[in-house]
């Protein structure tokens, strides 16, 4: 009950964090907490699969990406009047563009574990790498819609007659999404799937001999936390009214892999923790000097060093499947 209480508090916070920072006149805040928001969901889409699942996956930037260059690409045709591919009309609202994004992202990674799931260890993690870099040149590649320079939004879309373009919309409705996710992945870390997820991770041999076929659990996962991370993109898309591929660079997939490990591995909370410390150390250090990055590496390793579980140890076991 006391735990309840305390995030029922926290979430009541972060839903007036707009009107606080306006009463502190520091309005700069709703955009910090957005990008926070957003990274959140990403890295709790990795966490999923990493965190519960074992799976250490390189490319999970990739999702990402796609998502938020499905809301650029849908823009970019209903901009110009022109259908994609002469078949799917362009469009600007975020009641079609979100599930394009949700849908490209969970095929994308449907597919893309299909293959690289029945490899395992090392082998795992590069061929997960591959695909990434791979879907990355892609986009570089692809002149008409930026290539290397990316892809301006004009407008963010359209949703229920809401100003999107308004700081704090923008950021509630990022809160929105992250609350129903967490919500969402409580649920399913609870079920049997997610039991089975965990036993993937501990010993997926010990599963097989009791008679569990793993392979179709793991590619559900990661379909899953793919369509999540696709989420997040067209979040990023609409927020920053931007899309390049840098979004699904492997050094992207580090960041939000960084983000789960610093929050905490397997608990629920961990990746929004990680994504508030790093997103805000790099908005605190890059006002302070411009290497900024240089400041940063030591903190990250004390605090791994000193909070070796993740930020969540210093909260306590919090939230279903904490370890």
């Amino acid at each position: 009950m006391r735990e309840r209480i305390v995030l029922a508090a926290l979430l009541a916070a972060a839903v007036a964090l707009p009107w606080i920072a306006e009463a502190l006149g520091t309005p700069a805040t709703v955009g910090v907490a957005t990008r926070i928001a957003i990274y959140a969901i990403a890295a709790a889409s990795l966490n999923l699969i990493l965190g519960y699942g074992g799976l250490v996956s390189f490319g999970h930037a990739a999702y990402f990406g796609l998502g938020g260059y499905t809301v650029g690409i849908l823009w970019e045709h209903f901009r110009l009047n022109e259908p994609f591919l002469g078949i799917i009309p362009g469009t600007a609202e975020l009641l079609v563009t979100f599930p394009a994004a949700i849908l490209v992202g969970g095929l994308a990674a449907a597919a893309i574990g299909a293959l690289s799931l029945r490899t395992s260890g090392v082998q795992f993690i590069m061929i997960t790498l591959a695909f990434a870099q791979m879907v990355y040149f892609l986009f570089v590649s692809l002149a008409v819609y930026g290539g290397d320079d990316g892809l301006m939004i004009r407008r963010p879309n359209a949703f229920l007659g809401l100003n999107l373009r308004d700081p704090a919309t923008m950021y509630w409705l990022s809160l929105a999404v992250l609350v129903f996710w967490l919500w969402l992945m409580g649920r399913v870390v609870r079920s049997r799937f997610g039991r089975v997820l965990e036993g993937v991770r501990q010993s997926e041999r010990r599963m097989a001999a009791i008679g569990i076929s793993t392979y179709p659990y793991k590619l559900a996962a990661f379909a899953i936390a793919g369509a999540a991370c696709a989420a997040a993109g067209a979040l990023w898309a609409n927020y920053a009214r931007f899309v390049s591929p840098d979004m699904m660079h492997w050094t992207k997939s580090g960041e939000l892999m960084i983000m789960v490990i610093l929050g905490g591995l397997g608990t629920l909370l961990g990746p929004v923790l990680g994504a508030a410390a790093l997103v805000g150390l790099e908005y605190t250090l890059s006002g302070i000097t411009e290497h900024w990055q240089f400041v940063l590496g030591p903190i990250l390793v004390a605090i791994v060093l000193f909070a070796r579980k993740g930020l969540m140890s210093l909260f306590g076991r919090w939230g279903p499947g904490n370890g």
